[in-house]
């Protein structure tokens, strides 16, 4: 599913359904994050990490550990940049060169409704009324859940340019449908605090796509260099 939400300069690796079979252990330094977690969480740092290991061997670049940094974000080897996403029965990781990309994020999420509650604490109201819009014309996707995993992905590309927080709400995500292909299509978001300065220029925007599938939404959003 990912793959095909990015250029042809990133190299994926996916893991579907839960079976272990094939996947590379865990470093030491990379247990002792997880030494206290429970076993779905073990399972899924696991699983994510060979993926992005894998990822690391299609680059020519050897596996290593994949440690996190600020605010939980993962520390890639030198000259690579990436981002993983992981969720019950699927785990996914999407690594660049930093040549060929200034940042990237990718997210998957189960394709069902949201938590009662949560739409609003992660969303601005224009938001909301255009995943009414696309509910209307497009039931058969759960619109709120994409946009969730939209934000997901918006933040995970944000964070390595600037190190700093991305609220929420300060970003305005409009989502549209490929006519052709109704279960994929783009994204942008409208950043509504100053954004990174990429290739000498003050980011404005973001752009991404995402599409819906096997049961989950995902999302990828790619900042090239200029």
């Amino acid at each position: 599913m990912i793959e095909d939400l990015l250029p042809d300069t990133v190299v994926t690796v996916e893991a579907h359904g839960h079976d272990d079979a094939g996947h590379l252990p865990l470093y030491p330094e990379e247990e002792a994050l997880v030494a206290r977690a429970v076993a779905k969480r073990r399972r899924e740092f696991a699983v994510v990490r060979s993926c992005a290991r894998r990822a690391m061997e299609k680059l020519g670049v050897p596996a290593q550990a994949v440690l996190t940094g600020e605010r939980g974000a993962p520390r890639w080897p030198a000259g690579l940049i990436g981002s993983m996403t992981h969720c019950d029965g699927y785990c996914a990781a999407a690594l660049a060169r930093a040549t060929d990309l200034a940042s990237l994020g990718i997210d998957a999420e189960p394709d069902g409704p949201l938590p009662d509650g949560v739409l609003p604490s992660v969303s601005l109201p224009a938001e909301r009324d255009r995943l009414l819009r696309l509910a209307e014309e497009r039931p058969g996707i759960h619109w709120d859940r994409l946009l969730f995993s939209a934000k997901e992905s918006v933040y995970k590309a944000w964070f390595p340019l600037t190190e700093r927080w991305l609220d929420f709400m300060e970003a305005d995500i409009e989502i549209s449908v490929n006519p052709v292909d109704p279960r994929r299509g783009t994204l942008r978001a409208a950043l509504l605090v100053p954004g990174p300065t990429v290739g000498g220029r003050r980011l404005t925007h973001f752009d991404g796509r995402w599409t819906a599938g096997q049961g989950l939404v995902a999302t990828a959003v790619t900042v090239p260099h200029g």
